[in-house]
């Protein structure tokens, strides 16, 4: 489980996170939706480590995600366009991670295979097309069978079938009890993946539910209408 309570950063004069609370469950996943500048990113990236909060406590699995390498070493995080050293190849790049955890994970030909990696393996990563780069991401996301996921718009450059099964891959990572937290602009995604929302609105949650309770809120059937209303500030 993840949970956040009382957490608040700022930016200078800019308050991005206001004291929110919640939890993320484990076989659940969570959509983090709202407006640009809503805090989604600066949220997700706390979890992570990658942003030091202010206030507040954030617990992933009972560990503190301050500072905290253990607590980082149970996610896979998967970002939107992952930055890759261009001169690697993904083998290589595959290889250089595992020796920097220490561990070899026997997921990585299974993964290599079920992304249909093998191909690209030895091409410069500097060559390789968005799609098939963001298929390298997919790998490390699950390399480790992380108890806890965090992806930020994971099918982003991917074509159809890459699409597919990635969503096929993270409901079953759902399946075996993992905590899955998303960010999509797809809302056809979402209504396809995600158990809850949480809406983010000026560093406030102002809605946490699930995609039923979204809609009676709104009193919208189509997840898309239903997300604009909240975003107006029209069902708030």
């Amino acid at each position: 489980m993840v949970s956040l309570k009382q957490v608040s950063k700022t930016f200078g004069n800019l308050e991005v996170l206001k004291g929110i609370s919640a939890r993320f469950e484990v076989g659940k996943i969570t959509a983090v939706i709202g407006p640009n500048a809503s805090g989604k990113t600066t949220l997700m990236k706390s979890i992570l480590g990658l942003v030091l909060t202010d206030d507040g406590q954030i617990l992933v699995n009972g560990e503190s995600a301050f500072q905290n390498p253990v607590s980082r070493a149970q996610i896979g995080y998967m970002p939107q366009k992952a930055q890759f050293p261009d001169n690697l190849k993904p083998i290589e790049l595959l290889n250089w991670v595992q020796d920097l955890r220490d561990e070899k994970s026997p997921r990585l030909h299974a993964l290599i295979d079920y992304f249909q990696l093998g191909p690209q393996l030895d091409k410069p990563l500097r060559v390789l097309s968005g799609g098939t780069r963001q298929k390298v991401s997919a790998v490390l996301t699950f390399l480790f069978d992380p108890p806890v996921l965090i992806l930020d718009e994971p099918s982003a450059g991917l074509d159809p079938l890459a699409s597919s099964r990635l969503k096929d891959k993270i409901l079953e990572e759902k399946r075996r009890g993992k905590v899955i937290i998303l960010t999509s602009h797809v809302m056809s995604e979402l209504e396809e993946l995600a158990d809850e929302v949480l809406f983010l609105l000026e560093g406030h949650i102002v809605f946490q539910g699930t995609l039923a309770e979204i809609r009676e809120r709104t009193g919208e059937q189509k997840l898309e209408r239903a997300i604009a209303k909240l975003m107006e500030g029209r069902a708030l």
